[in-house]
């Protein structure tokens, strides 16, 4: 919930003049930001400047997707919106992937663009674009600071927009002598944001459903939960033996070793949860809908005598698929107030189809004999080696390929976002969002699992790691190949492998010229070793990193 500013805050008619880009600091700092991830221009000189003596981290980042990525994964970890910043032009087609993800992945996300003058435009000035045409249909809102009275408000509004409703990314531009003009220094509030809640009938016609019911399961999902929202919902859902499962890459809101957490639905889905969505007689999605994802492709639960209750802040369903029963217009802690407020008879058939779902779901994640065996090293000797050593807030983050699928089955996410990843399947990921995290939660044990053509699309971040003190500790799987693409090939193109394999640098030398730890793994054997190695180092305040040479075509199921 947002509070008013004091007035002291606000300001008066007597107000001292500063900057627009000064302002725009004030006006972040004012709004909750606590740190913002940039590669720097001189379009928005101003604005950094404004920075220098600001109560705002400023991360210097090494490459624009890095620092939008970073941003993105802020706004999963919290209510306030991540901030990034970059310049025109090519800084900001370098940033374009970070706003798909947030868009594909509902974040809310501030890119703030220095632009060109605002006098050069329509000249072909050096590095101009137009903000509103790259980013108009991946964004929720484009705005461009054309008046420098209006700085406050135009944050103000872009950080409302970013979080309210279903939650995505704005884009600001920042024309560079707009920002220099100055103005008064009156501060523009907070926008309060609806958060929705059942209304009565919404709250009889679940209560009916679930009374009716003899096999339900709640899907829980997106980034707009808090971690007491979480705690809520799933200490209901035990006290009722009522079962969920996780949206792709959303695992932890209902934590791993809950009897309520039944597994994962989404692409490469495990057999456990393989069949659910057909076999269940009432779904309720909760701060998600059945996407493409969750249906493999919009194919199941399409039948429309289906019972599905979808509970989003966002009115227009975007993105889903199949039957509606009914929709409940809620963000999910507001509807899990008002949940906890259904007081149900627990049937026997419950208790069973959880019990059975549950138990699929603790033989699928049983870890690995974590004696090292002969040969090449494995990625199963490494989790079994590693994850009995995690503390229990311990948060892992990747990107995407099939070297994803071993947090998926083993890592034991337990509380809210304690998994980061990206659901648009955007590579890059992992290295910027462990660096993130591991700055946001100084001494938290932070792993990311990356592949190795992955790692290299962002691993240079490691600098920015070692420079602002991040100690996550990486697990680059090595297998010399696009492995996901590699599946898919093999499928429809069976023995003919072509443009998916790989021939890599030594990526424990890199993790070493970056400033960090790192140790290469080539042999079963070695695995044990490197585990409490790579830990012991992290623990000492630095990043490590495990370079880990697979074979190829090793799954994690």
């Amino acid at each position: 919930m947002t509070e008013t500013l004091p007035a002291d805050l606000v300001g008066s008619v007597d107000t001292p003049t500063k900057t627009a880009g000064h302002v725009i600091v004030d006006t972040l700092e004012a709004h909750g930001v606590k740190r913002t991830y940039v590669v720097p221009g001189e379009s928005y000189l101003d604005v950094l400047d404004g920075l220098h003596n600001s109560e705002i981290d400023t991360v210097v980042c090494r490459h624009e997707g890095g620092a939008t990525y970073m941003a993105e994964a802020d706004g999963k970890m919290h209510q306030v919106p991540g901030v990034a910043m970059v310049t025109r032009g090519p800084g900001a087609a370098n940033a374009h992937v970070g706003l798909h993800t947030a868009w594909q992945d509902s974040t809310p996300l501030v890119l703030f663009v220095g632009l060109i003058p605002y006098e050069h435009r329509e000249k072909e000035a050096f590095q101009e674009f137009d903000p509103k045409a790259w980013f108009g249909t991946g964004a929720k809102r484009v705005m461009v600071l054309d008046h420098a009275e209006r700085a406050s408000e135009i944050v103000a509004e872009a950080m409302f927009a970013a979080v309210s409703g279903r939650p995505g990314p704005v884009v600001v531009g920042l024309p560079e002598d707009i920002i220099k003009k100055q103005v008064p220094a009156r501060l523009h509030p907070p926008i309060p944001v609806a958060y929705g809640g059942m209304t009565v009938a919404d709250w009889k016609s679940l209560n009916e459903a679930l009374k009716e019911s003899e096999k339900p399961l709640f899907i829980f999902g997106g980034n707009d939960w808090t971690d007491e929202g979480a705690a809520e919902f799933t200490k209901w859902l035990e006290s009722h033996h009522l079962p969920a499962a996780a949206e792709w890459r959303c695992e932890g809101t209902v934590p791993f070793d809950s009897p309520s957490y039944v597994g994962p639905i989404g692409y490469g889905r495990p057999k456990p949860t393989y069949d659910l969505l057909e076999e269940t007689d009432l779904l309720i999605f909760v701060g998600t809908v059945p996407g493409d994802v969750i249906t493999d492709g919009f194919n199941i639960r399409q039948n429309w005598d289906q019972k599905n209750f979808l509970v989003t802040i966002d009115p227009s369903l975007r993105g889903r698929s199949g039957p509606v029963s009914h929709q409940i217009v809620a963000k999910p802690d507001v509807f899990v107030r008002d949940l906890v407020r259904m007081d149900l008879d627990v049937k026997d058939s419950w208790k069973e189809w959880t019990g059975r779902m549950r138990g699929e779901q603790e033989k699928f994640a049983t870890l690995p004999d974590a004696a090292p065996g002969e040969g090449q090293a494995r990625m199963a000797t490494l989790m079994a080696n590693l994850v009995p050593k995690l503390p229990h807030d311990a948060m892992v983050t990747f990107g995407a390929g099939e070297h994803t699928n071993w947090a998926h089955r083993y890592f034991p996410t337990n509380g809210y976002a304690s998994m980061l990843s990206a659901r648009n399947g955007s590579m890059g990921y992992s290295i910027p969002s462990a660096v993130a995290a591991s700055l946001n939660y100084p001494g938290r044990t932070i792993v990311s699992i990356a592949g190795d053509g992955e790692f290299l699309m962002n691993g240079q971040e490691l600098a920015t790691a070692a420079q602002y003190g991040a100690t996550p500790l990486v697990v680059v799987m090595d297998n010399q190949e696009y492995g996901t693409i590699r599946t898919h090939q093999e499928r429809d193109y069976p023995e003919r492998v072509s443009g998916t394999q790989l021939l890599n640098p030594d990526f424990a030398k890199m993790a070493e010229a970056f400033g960090g730890f790192g140790v290469r793994v080539e042999r079963d054997a070695d695995v044990p070793a490197a585990v409490e190695a790579a830990l012991e180092a992290s623990r000492n305040g630095s990043f490590a990193l495990i370079h880990i040479i697979v074979e190829q075509r090793v799954k994690a199921y």
